[in-house]
């Protein structure tokens, strides 16, 4: 199963790299408006954010707060909106850096619970509600996030790009490094990777916050489940991607045509 819908983002990849690169930048601009929202509002909205995808447009497009919501949700949206911002600086980087991530997770300041600091490893222990595996001691994380940013770099040169920015996903929540934003930035920090290798982000829609938490918790012993309902995800991301572009001619379009009709006048005379 996880092969197949590997080779289905391969073959929806060809299709959408066949408009790049986008000329017109009120097109490219549009397009990262789009991902921006969408983005900015499932990973909120995974965390029980209040916020509606409308609420969440209106807030980061026009600075507009929704009436009668909590303002941690607002500083939520608004402190992801700047992270993504952020992200794309970051999409021609070889990795992701500590540096990288102590500044995405310092955008979510105001946001953040359980007296987290923003923008630095947290220095007291933490339990995971609901979850049956301990996280990371204090002590530990400088070490195994060390590591696991070393193995992602690794890991993206000989692993398929969805692969390898799930598992980092996977392993950073597992070590649980922040106080709180652990899952913000896990899928941030996905989406980063994903983009260094020209894919798209992976939208989880707020629906599936059941069937991706179960995933992730299993992804302990085994992340076979968990690489799937990302992979899943990332290939309806795709898809949603080629349906918005349905109307805008292909590049090369013009340039294909030319090519079969010179390939083809040689067989008429003969």
């Amino acid at each position: 199963m996880l092969a197949e819908l590997l080779q289905k983002i391969d073959e929806n990849q060809i299709r959408i790299n066949r408009y790049r690169p986008f000329e017109d930048k009120e097109i490219l601009r549009e397009i990262q408006k789009y991902y921006r929202v969408d983005s900015v509002f499932s990973s909120n909205a995974l965390e029980g954010s209040s916020y509606t995808l409308v609420e969440t447009k209106i807030l980061l497009e026009d600075g507009l707060t929704a009436g009668g919501k909590p303002l941690k949700d607002a500083l939520a949206v608004v402190g992801l909106g700047k992270a993504y911002d952020h992200a794309f600086n970051l999409l021609r980087d070889p990795g992701l850096t500590k540096q990288d991530l102590l500044r995405l997770h310092g955008m979510l300041e105001g946001s953040l619970e359980n007296d987290a600091v923003a923008g630095a490893y947290r220095q007291v222990p933490v339990f995971m509600t609901g979850s049956c595996y301990p996280v990371s001691r204090p002590e530990d994380i400088e070490s195994q996030m060390c590591a696991l940013l070393a193995r992602t770099i690794q890991e993206r040169e000989i692993l398929h790009p969805l692969i390898a920015a799930a598992r980092f996903h996977k392993d950073l929540v597992c070590i649980h490094p922040f106080a709180d934003g652990n899952g913000r930035i896990a899928r941030l920090g996905m989406d980063v990777l994903l983009g260094q290798r020209g894919h798209l982000p992976v939208v989880i829609p707020p629906a599936l916050r059941q069937e991706y938490i179960a995933a992730l918790e299993k992804a302990h012993e085994d992340d076979r489940d968990f690489l799937e309902f990302m992979a899943r995800n990332e290939i309806e991301t795709q898809r949603g991607f080629l349906r918005l572009i349905n109307d805008a001619p292909l590049p090369n379009e013009d340039v294909e045509k030319k090519r079969e009709k010179a390939a083809l006048t040689p067989r008429r005379k003969r």
